[in-house]
């Protein structure tokens, strides 16, 4: 076998890959590690701005009683603040990439943040904190500070030395990745050549593979290990373990880095390994107990606006408040759902058009109230907070027919709101549109198979984004 002094490749990353189908990937490592670094920078500098706060405000450092006295209220708030920043995404994969975007996007947080403490303190005014300016003045300086730190000194902390990497995989999803990978440093890696494995008989091993990995230092191969052809090459790709290769799962690295699940990846030995419900009953309970607990204040909520919500209906267009739909929930079953009308009714004399939005049902469906009905369903089990978003009958049938593995989405409850939903910017609504149904279904897939309490709890919170900002699908 030809040697390869390739040990010095693997300081390039801290952090070892898995041999065969590896589930820990470097990249994931990275990520997670660049999060927790802006986590830890973003607490110390809210403590920091606290005490530089109390020596602007009183022109002398604070002693150790004046500063203690202060944290302690605080830290409450800075619990809450960084819950805040969470919303705004400012924990996502690429928040260390989006320099431009960042001063608004954290500007906007702090604002939020800002009414947060003014609600906070007068709310509680056991914690008696005077002067307020205190507040906005810690709220100023800790945004100088955190915008100073996310945009000047994470980004030079040198931990983005990358290896180098050949893949071998074939389809759209495998150019998505390509230009992903190669269009922005911010992976561990990076693609210095691709094989097509469309052209499995025309790959040259030792040319296109063995003298690249040795000449060029590749210390990484990623593999759609779930295509046919690639057996063709395993035997030989073999042989490089032992020369410190390591592999990975192509399909693996693309729901890392698209957040979605790759649709060419699907086969029937993938669905039964992932798709299984039977280890997610504790999961299942708890979610039950929290759409109880949740659906229930919200429903009084519900409750206290419906006057004003009647009123503005029968002064727009005097119609029905409700509508009754038909949608498909768990197991293909077909439910029932009510939502407030938001579509005109048409006259005797045809005056308004079949599908125009009414004045009130504009706003309703901006803020989301037309919804509030189906909590009605969650309560009752039909639905859940967080799912797939629920299918109209005749759509679903359609792209059942077209669509491969779509009906896996129906294993578990629909929800009100889901990864789709929070993750695209546009989605089919009311007719069939394929090649966006099957980007949700990819989404779909990605919630069915790492479905937890802590992406349902990240679901949560950027929807409340969504409705803040008034986007989403």
């Amino acid at each position: 076998m030809v040697a390869m002094n390739a040990g010095a490749g693997n300081t390039h990353c801290p952090f070892r890959f898995l041999p065969i189908c590896g589930y820990t990937i470097c990249m994931i490592a990275y990520s997670k590690r660049e999060g927790l670094l802006l986590f830890i920078g973003d607490v110390f500098l809210l403590v920091a701005s606290l005490w530089l706060t109390l020596f602007v405000r009183y022109g002398d450092a604070p002693t150790e009683e004046a500063f203690f006295a202060h944290l302690l209220p605080f830290s409450f708030l800075f619990v809450a603040w960084i819950a805040v920043f969470y919303i705004f995404d400012l924990y996502g994969k690429h928040t260390l990439f989006l320099k431009r975007r960042l001063p608004g996007l954290l500007f906007r947080a702090q604002v939020a943040n800002a009414l947060l403490a003014a609600l906070f303190f007068y709310a509680f005014p056991i914690f008696n904190i005077a002067p307020k300016t205190i507040l906005f003045l810690s709220v100023f300086i800790s945004f100088l500070l955190i915008l100073f730190w996310r945009m000047r000194i994470v980004p030079n902390f040198g931990f983005r030395r990358r290896e180098r990497a050949i893949l071998i995989a074939e389809g759209m999803e495998k150019e998505m990745l390509l230009r992903e990978v190669r269009g922005h440093r911010r992976y561990a890696f990076t693609f210095i050549a691709s094989l097509d494995l469309g052209k499995i008989s025309g790959i040259h091993f030792e040319e296109d593979i063995l003298k690249r990995v040795f000449e060029d230092r590749v210390t990484v191969i990623a593999l759609d290990f779930q295509s046919e052809k690639i057996e063709a090459i395993l035997p030989r790709l073999y042989n490089l373990l032992f020369s410190n290769v390591r592999f990975i799962d192509v399909n693996d690295i693309f729901e890392d880095i698209f957040d979605r699940v790759p649709l060419s990846s699907l086969e029937h030995s993938w669905v039964l390994k992932n798709m299984s419900r039977s280890s997610r009953m504790a999961y299942d309970a708890l979610k039950r107990a929290m759409d109880i607990l949740i659906s229930l204040p919200l429903s009084a909520v519900s409750i206290l606006i419906s006057p004003f919500v009647v009123l503005a209906i029968k002064l727009d267009d005097g119609g029905a408040i409700f509508t009754k739909q038909e949608r498909v929930g768990q197991g293909n079953s077909i439910i029932p759902i009510y939502k407030i009308r938001t579509m005109s009714v048409i006259s005797a004399s045809g005056e308004a058009p079949p599908q125009a939005v009414t004045r009130a049902g504009s706003f309703f469906r901006k803020t989301r109230i037309d919804e509030l009905p189906q909590l009605w369903n969650v309560l009752k089990g039909d639905l859940s907070l967080i799912g797939p978003r629920q299918e109209f009958p005749h759509l679903a049938k359609l792209y059942e027919e077209r669509i491969p593995y779509y009906n896996l989405r129906h294993l578990i409850k629909p929800g009100l709101s889901g990864w789709a939903q929070v993750r695209m910017e546009t989605a089919p609504k009311f007719q069939a549109a394929y090649d966006e149904t099957r980007e949700k279904l990819s989404y779909d897939l990605y919630y069915l198979k790492h479905r937890s309490f802590w992406l349902d709890m990240r679901i949560a919170l950027l929807t409340v984004k969504t409705l803040l900002s008034r986007s989403g699908v």
